[in-house]
């Protein structure tokens, strides 16, 4: 062979080798749980137990991903939601974390619900690289990190919506005996912490503290005793079914204190109403997403977006359930990321565009406030208003609030 024949097969061959190599830099990278074609989701939600009032909240994400699939997908590929019910069950949240990442194979934990469920399966996904994506609990506890890179949180945390109240009573009312109703598990405790940091040398306006377990029946007993105790601030850390309660026993017993209650149950839809407009008159809480059940939002353009996808994607979605709006809200935060990501969809990468979210704004968040993350900040909403209950909608009042503690 004549050595300009060989320079040219070497040239040749070079040339193919750095074609191949241009190619293997423009492909498409993918851990297990994402193709061309599709991008699994995996998600726990109590669909049924005593937080079952949540359950909408992935029926919600499910009708949101279906419109996406119908828009053509994320850069063409169709999401595939997988959600099991934990029955807000921690021995059962792990059972089906683990059906999801070792049988179905998802790319990503989203939005699983309840603090203790996402508490029984931080480690586990954590230690398995795998993302436990805007979780569906406001615990301080999902802005870690440090110890935690592959969880974060999504909604304001409890202890931030906390130090809120406090800064509210201590101006409002100084000389309140705050009477405390928790949930006997983190999402109570790390809320109660929250009140009294935030009351700081004046926790001691805390004279009664009432906790109740998920699995009795009624909480009526412990609305006695703090009725007994003498307060005249009542601040009810419950779950839908009951913050409900309470308000049916406060009208029940004709006792009419100062009444907060914690925005996870703030729900026109799920608790107010079915405890009745007239038993919860005057009833404050936070809030950080608009209200369906409020005409101000009719002409707005974001609403107007979510009325339109209950419509089409959702018709038996209650515009009045505050589930319904934070599951909107959630997945379209979810699809931003995905759409972030583009053609790396590693977990890896799909982490790193959640930490990269700038000043993101979901059609149902009240206007002014934002999402933002970073590295070393897990904690995409960090703002919230106050609220009073009138007529048969939440009436906003003051300014959006940044919680100062800096939790």
């Amino acid at each position: 062979m004549m050595f300009v024949e060989k320079l040219k097969i070497a040239a040749l061959a070079t040339a193919a080798v750095v074609l191949m190599s241009g190619t293997a830099l423009a492909q498409k990278k993918y851990d297990t749980g994402a193709t061309d074609t599709e991008i699994k989701i995996g998600n726990i939600m109590p669909y049924s137990g005593p937080a079952s009032a949540y359950g909408v909240i992935g029926k919600t994400e499910q009708a949101y991903f279906n419109k996406i699939n119908a828009e053509g997908g994320i850069n063409g590929r169709k999401i595939n939601f997988i959600s099991y019910d934990d029955a807000y069950s921690p021995p059962k949240a792990v059972e089906q974390t683990r059906k999801l990442v070792e049988s179905d194979e998802v790319l990503l934990m989203f939005n699983p619900l309840g603090t203790p469920s996402n508490s029984a399966i931080q480690r586990y996904l954590n230690s398995k690289k795998i993302p436990q994506l805007f979780v569906a609990t406001g615990a301080s506890k999902w802005n870690d990190p440090k110890d935690f890179p592959w969880t974060m949180g999504w909604q304001p945390s409890y202890q931030s919506e906390a130090h809120i109240y406090a800064k509210y009573l201590l101006k409002e009312k100084p000389d309140a005996k705050i009477g405390v109703l928790y949930q006997n598990d983190d999402f109570g405790k790390d809320y109660l912490k929250g009140l009294k940091d935030g009351l700081g040398a004046k926790a001691s306006m805390i004279t009664a503290e009432e906790s109740y377990e998920t699995s009795e029946p009624s909480i009526d007993g412990h609305i006695v005793k703090l009725k007994a105790a003498g307060v005249d601030v009542f601040v009810s850390i419950t779950t839908p079914k009951f913050a409900a309660q309470a308000i049916k026993k406060l009208a029940e017993m004709d006792w009419h204190p100062l009444h907060i209650v914690s925005n996870v149950s703030a729900s026109v839809g799920g608790v107010i109403k079915p405890a009745g407009f007239e038993n919860s008159q005057g009833i404050l809480s936070a809030a950080y997403a608009k209200d369906g059940a409020d005409s101000q939002w009719d002409n707005d353009p974001g609403m107007q977006k979510f009325y339109a996808f209950l419509k089409e994607y959702y018709p038996e979605g209650n515009r009045l359930d505050g589930s319904v709006v934070y599951g909107y809200g959630a997945a379209q935060t979810m699809v931003q990321v995905l759409k972030q990501a583009g053609d790396d969809l590693t977990r890896a990468n799909v982490m790193k565009q959640a930490a990269s979210l700038k000043n993101f704004t979901p059609d149902t968040l009240l206007p002014g406030i934002k999402i933002n993350t970073s590295p070393t900040d897990y904690a995409p909403i960090k703002q919230l208003q106050m609220m009073r209950f009138k007529g048969e909608k939440w009436e906003l009042f003051g300014d959006i609030i940044n919680d100062e503690l800096g939790n």
